[in-house]
């Protein structure tokens, strides 16, 4: 095969670089019979990559692990983390890293198999993934890049003929996701917990050379670091609370360093607004509820500077001192952007002294009357979109009656109003019950519907013929829908 027909992968792969109890060098398990199911031409296209011509077995063995692409150096990564507050040594159980891409713009990316069988960190799992959850992650990480939020994305999604017990039996399959990288701060928890402070550093190094350069001849270059990932959290977990993400297992080996979103396992979107919502099967006591997604950032974030110790003063009590006093300014600054981020949704162009008991009184009003979230505030831009009686209750008019007397002094610029909520806002996303119905006739042999889903996601803050599917409520309210990990 001529190397016109194969995929032009530019590997460069620095991880190798580091010390080697960080990595466990692995080939994946070979596939029986891989078919690929989807293929993300337009990732293909920023990767450098163009997949369009490619034969579609050659391309299913590629993202199966069957056939290794030149320059790939296939290895499982080494990380710890606290999983619902306990903390346990993990690693890679079940994915592969095959390389670090360059693209013609020098930006490098993360190749990694997901579901490609059994690592020396698999802890009695059998390493591999069902295609359910494969097809799960590749339709929430694009609707989330789609909303203008980081995430790893997916790349493909291949099936085999092989079958995985879970809770039934289900098709096998491997998923090909895409990352800026997949440090997280569960690999820094590794070297702590080793107390192998020579590796942490060469990890805290790589780290701010691989995601934050700028701050790499500071002075004060820890306590930046810190900074610049508490700075790329909290904008991370304001745009989720924004469209009513919840991610389900905000494990710290869930978070990683370059501020992404990462692992999409017993994630979804919230409809009828409930700060205490939680769809994932295993968190009984809401550890990761909607609400709690701000604090667990928080805690998640003081397990990372207590990794940093060791190199914050050569006094232990004053680099305790300095990262307690760096943790603790946490509050204030995601409260600020919560704020804001709220504040556009209901497109205020400033801040006036009354705006944050405007924006927990309409809150309040949803969680009362069991509003759909996404639906209330699109119903503020145009309730002439779709009709749901919840919007004449007699409370919620008088407080848009409110809002409207708030937006009054805008009367000359309610144009820039307008592109405000409409930014924020968005009027599709991946509806509970329509990944649902996707994943089901997917298993079945029909990926139809996952396309038809991919497409109308796409573009989720445009009016379009696919509204009125995604703006239906009454499929949505029923208690008890709970979503799984896969493993």
């Amino acid at each position: 095969m001529t190397n016109k027909n194969k995929i032009d992968w530019k590997f460069e792969n620095s991880y190798l670089q580091l010390p080697k109890d960080m990595q466990s060098k692995q080939l994946p398990e070979k596939a029986k019979n891989p078919k690929l199911v989807l293929i993300n031409h337009k990732l293909s296209d920023e990767l450098g990559i163009n997949l369009l011509s490619l034969d579609p077995i050659y391309l299913a063995s590629i993202f199966s692990g069957n056939q290794l692409p030149d320059g790939s150096a296939t290895i499982a990564m080494a990380y710890a983390g606290h999983q619902f507050g306990h903390f346990t040594v993990l690693g890679d159980g079940r994915a592969i890293l095959i390389g670090e891409h360059i693209n013609n713009k020098k930006q490098r990316y993360e190749i990694q198999f997901k579901g490609s069988g059994k690592t020396e960190f698999s802890r009695n799992g059998d390493g591999k993934a069902a295609l359910g959850p494969m097809l799960r992650e590749y339709i929430i990480s694009e609707a989330m890049y789609h909303l203008n939020i980081p995430t790893t994305r997916s790349l493909a999604v291949v099936k085999t003929d092989e079958k995985v017990i879970r809770e039934t039996e289900l098709t096998r399959a491997i998923l090909t996701r895409v990352a800026s990288s997949h440090i997280r701060v569960g690999t820094f928890q590794y070297f702590a917990y080793k107390k192998d402070n020579e590796s942490l550093k060469s990890l805290v190094n790589y780290s701010i050379n691989r995601h934050y350069p700028e701050i790499k001849n500071n002075e004060n270059v820890y306590v930046n670091l810190i900074d610049r990932l508490m700075d790329k959290q909290i904008d991370l977990v304001v745009n989720w609370m924004r469209v009513g993400f919840i991610h389900g297992v905000m494990n710290t080996d869930n978070m990683a360093l370059s501020g992404e979103t990462i692992d999409y396992g017993p994630c979804a979107f919230m409809d009828k607004y409930d700060p205490k919502t939680v769809f994932s099967s295993i968190d009984h006591f809401g550890r990761y509820a909607y609400y709690n997604q701000p604090s667990i950032t928080k805690w998640n974030l003081a397990r990372f500077a207590e990794c940093l110790i060791p190199f914050l003063d050569a006094n232990k009590d004053e680099a305790i001192k300095i990262a307690t006093d760096k943790i603790n300014e946490f509050d204030k600054k995601y409260e600020k952007k919560w704020l804001e981020m709220m504040s556009d949704k209901i497109g205020l162009l400033d801040t006036e002294k009354e705006d944050e008991v405007l924006i927990l009184d309409l809150l309040q009003w949803m969680h009362s009357n069991k509003a759909d979230y996404t639906n209330t505030f699109y119903n503020l831009i145009n309730n002439k979109v779709f009709n749901d009686q919840v919007y004449d209750n007699a409370d919620f008019l008088t407080w848009k009656d409110r809002w409207k007397m708030r937006l009054s002094k805008y009367k000359n610029k309610m144009d820039k109003v307008e592109k405000k909520m409409k930014f924020s806002n968005p009027i599709i996303i991946p509806r509970n019950y329509k990944v649902e119905e996707a994943l089901s006739a997917a298993e079945n042999g029909d990926i139809g519907l996952v396309e038809i889903l991919l497409k109308a996601l796409e573009k989720p803050y445009e009016n379009n013929s696919s509204l009125k599917d995604f703006q239906i409520t009454e499929k949505l309210n029923k208690s008890g829908y709970k979503t799984y990990c896969g493993t």
